[in-house]
C-alpha cells in the first residue's frame, strides 16, 4: 500500500492506495498534519469504477473511456473522500469554478453545455483577474456564514485549477441560447440542477446530509440561469448580471 496526506477543504485525509500514481496526482495538496479521517482502496472500489463506468456509457449510447486501474483507483478515492465530506458541511459538485476580484462564480450544466467552454471565455475577457479555481469537480464548504469553493486536483481533463478557497457569490445554470441572457432564478427552479450536480453519497444518511446542505446552499446564495452563445460578450453579460 502507498500512503499520504492531503488537505481538501481545509480537512485532512489520510489516502491508502493500491498504486502511487493518486499521490502523484495530489501532490500539490500534500500535508504532514494530522488526518481528520483516512480512506483506503481494494480492486473491488477499483472494479467498482470500471462497471459504473460501462453503466453510463450504455445509458449515454456511447463507447466505454478506455482507462487503467492507476486512474479508476484516482476517482475511487474521490469518491470516498467525497461520501466523508457531508460531515465537515462540504460537498463535492459538478460544474466550472472561477475567481474575479477575490469572489467565486460557480457554471454548471449539464454534460456537453459548455461549462469549461464559457469560463475560457471569462479569462480571455478579464485576463489576469480570472483565475480558474476547478474546472471540473471542486467541493463547497456551506456554512451559515456563507459557502466557500476550493481547488481540488480533480480540476478536469485539461488541469485548470490551484489550490486556493474563494467565497462563493453565485451559480449559475447554463443553457446555449443565440443571445446573451442572463436572469436571477428562485431556490425552486435552480434544485434539481444543484441536486442532479452534487455528488449523492450512497450512504442514506450521508445523502440526507447533502440534500440539507444544498438546500441550505440555495438559500443563501445567487442563483442565476444564462442563455448564452460563444461570443465573448457572454462573459461580460453574465459578470454584469451576477456580481451585485
Amino acid at each position: 500500500m502507498f500512503k499520504g496526506k492531503y488537505k481538501f477543504a481545509d480537512r485532512i485525509v489520510e489516502v491508502n492506495s493500491m498504486y502511487e500514481e493518486v499521490h502523484s496526482y495530489c501532490l500539490e495538496y500534500s500535508s504532514d498534519d494530522a488526518p481528520d479521517f483516512s480512506v483506503s482502496t481494494t480492486q473491488e472500489d477499483i472494479d467498482f469504477e470500471y462497471q459504473r463506468e460501462l453503466r453510463c456509457a450504455v445509458a449515454e449510447g456511447r463507447e466505454p473511456i478506455a482507462a487503467t486501474d492507476e486512474y479508476r483507483e484516482e476517482l475511487a478515492v474521490y469518491r470516498k473522500i467525497a461520501e466523508r465530506m457531508p460531515d465537515y458541511d462540504t460537498v463535492l459538485f459538478h460544474g466550472s469554478a472561477i475567481s474575479v476580484d477575490g469572489q467565486c462564480f460557480l457554471f454548471t450544466a449539464k454534460s456537453g453545455t459548455g461549462k469549461s467552454t464559457h469560463t475560457r471565455l471569462w479569462r480571455e475577457y478579464f485576463g489576469d483577474k480570472a483565475v480558474m479555481v476547478n474546472d471540473d469537480k471542486p467541493l463547497i464548504r456551506i456554512t451559515n456564514g456563507g459557502a466557500v469553493i476550493y481547488g481540488t486536483p480533480y480540476n478536469g481533463k485539461h488541469r485548470l485549477g490551484c489550490n486556493i478557497s474563494v467565497p462563493l457569490k453565485a451559480v449559475c445554470i447554463l443553457a446555449r441560447g443565440s443571445e446573451n441572457r442572463i436572469t436571477r432564478i428562485t431556490k425552486s427552479e435552480a434544485y434539481p440542477m444543484l441536486v442532479q450536480q452534487v455528488y449523492r453519497p450512497q450512504s442514506p444518511v450521508q445523502l440526507a446530509k447533502t440534500l440539507r446542505l444544498i438546500d441550505q446552499l440555495a438559500a443563501g446564495t445567487g442563483l442565476f440561469r444564462l442563455e448564452c452563445n460563444m461570443d465573448i460578450k457572454a462573459a461580460e453579460v453574465a459578470y454584469n448580471g451576477m456580481k451585485g
